[in-house]
């Protein structure tokens, strides 16, 4: 079983495409039907949006943690420190493999392995 959709919804959505765009992600800006504007990111197979808060939600869900893998993750690491994703955990070996953990700004943690 793989993957192919990640959702995630956010108070500012173009603040956090920003953001994800560190990590190395390409988004459009589109719609379906009678759907909210949002981002979307395509790449091996795997759709990756950003959608704007539903109506009602009052804030983004933090407490989401999902996992990519990522080549050169010393080169993005080193990239990201003078930006404002939150390192939670820099480069370390693992029994799942060599990551980092990092954090958005709406507090969701992110592992990145090492590809």
């Amino acid at each position: 079983m793989n993957i192919n959709l990640l959702v995630i919804r956010t108070e500012k959505p173009e603040i956090l495409k920003i953001q994800y765009e560190k990590l190395g992600f390409d988004f459009d800006y589109h719609k379906h039907e009678k759907g909210p504007f949002h981002y979307a990111s395509e790449q091996n197979n795997f759709v990756f949006e950003i959608y704007p808060l539903t109506k009602s939600m009052t804030k983004a869900d933090g407490n989401i943690r999902f996992e990519f893998d990522i080549p050169n993750l010393s080169m993005v690491i080193n990239k990201l420190k003078d930006t404002d994703w939150i390192i939670k955990s820099d480069i370390k070996e693992t029994e799942w493999g060599i990551i980092a953990v990092i954090q958005d700004l709406d507090g969701r943690k992110i592992e990145l392995k090492n590809k």
